[in-house]
């Protein structure tokens, strides 16, 4: 039930700087499309994005304290459609948001995501709302306050009609919000070691019913206790090494996560993570997950 809020409480609470994106539409090869190329392509371009993010993630310069950053105002919209006829007739639409503000020593960020689809049928089978937020103060070069929140909204949870499968237990409402204080114990140009303890309010209203009755759920209410450490440490120029521990209490459970990565840029070209992740849940079966994962990025 904590895993979801784990992941959020432990997540970087900084604001984001976003640019205005670019559009380029090229086409690799004649008939490309029609062979399916193009769809390969595109699979292989995702792969090297969630690479390049994964090493961008680790060595994100807000690790530090004050990183230099965009002033004022500025956000960005995306959205995506897709309406199928044919063999498939069915339509998905997503569409996603975000605006920041940086004042001095406060940032703060409002992020909005809304997906919709329609199956074969023209049956609604996504309706989903999700809205978080982050803001932090830096009270001077050590210390500064965080907040976060999350709202997400399932449009058919309770939705017997439309949606009549795996209702029990579906979340129609799910609400996190927290603060707390934050610490920088080292912080110069090799070494940045911050660590945060917070206290959240999380609020969920789930579908506890297969009577075919959507008016039928329970709310609950509870507080939950975060921790979280963020270490790096650049040991070359073109070694660095993080580790990224969150740990979260309440009511229902115990959630831990650890990560160490070990990144290698040995050159321009080419470029190498190792990432090793031990999640801790105390109410699972398997308390522990462990996850060894290698990024490699090589460029000629």
């Amino acid at each position: 039930m904590m895993k979801t809020l784990a992941y959020l409480a432990g997540a970087t609470v900084l604001a984001a700087a976003f640019s205005a994106p670019a559009f380029a539409q090229s086409e690799i090869a004649a008939g490309a499309n029609a062979t399916g190329i193009t769809e390969v392509n595109e699979q292989m371009r995702d792969v090297e994005d969630a690479v390049r993010d994964d090493f961008d993630r680790s060595s994100d310069a807000y690790r530090f304290g004050n990183p230099d950053q965009r002033q004022g105002t500025f956000g960005s919209v995306a959205l995506t459609y897709a309406g199928r006829t044919g063999n498939n007739e069915n339509q998905d639409f997503s569409l996603s948001g975000r605006i920041s503000n940086n004042q001095g020593a406060f940032s703060q960020s409002v992020g909005i995501l809304l997906e919709y689809g329609e199956d074969d049928d023209g049956d609604t089978d996504t309706e989903k709302t999700y809205v978080i937020y982050d803001g932090l103060y830096n009270i001077n070069d050590r210390f500064y306050a965080f907040a976060l929140g999350r709202l997400a909204t399932d449009g058919l949870a309770g939705d017997f009609e439309a949606d009549p499968d795996d209702q029990e237990g579906r979340l129609k409402r799910d609400a996190f919000l927290g603060v707390g204080p934050g610490y920088r114990i080292i912080n110069n140009d090799t070494t940045a070691w911050r660590v945060q303890a917070g206290v959240g309010v999380r609020y969920t209203k789930k579908v506890d019913t297969l009577d075919d009755d959507p008016d039928l759920y329970t709310s609950d209410t509870e507080v939950g206790y975060i921790l979280s450490s963020r270490f790096y440490h650049r040991i070359s120029d073109t070694f660095f090494l993080t580790n990224d521990t969150d740990y979260l209490t309440s009511d229902s459970n115990d959630t831990a996560t650890n990560e160490l990565g070990l990144n290698f840029k040995m050159s321009e070209a080419l470029a190498t993570r190792v990432s090793y992740k031990t999640e801790y849940v105390s109410d699972r079966a398997i308390r522990t997950d462990n996850t060894l994962g290698v990024s490699l990025v090589y460029g000629f």
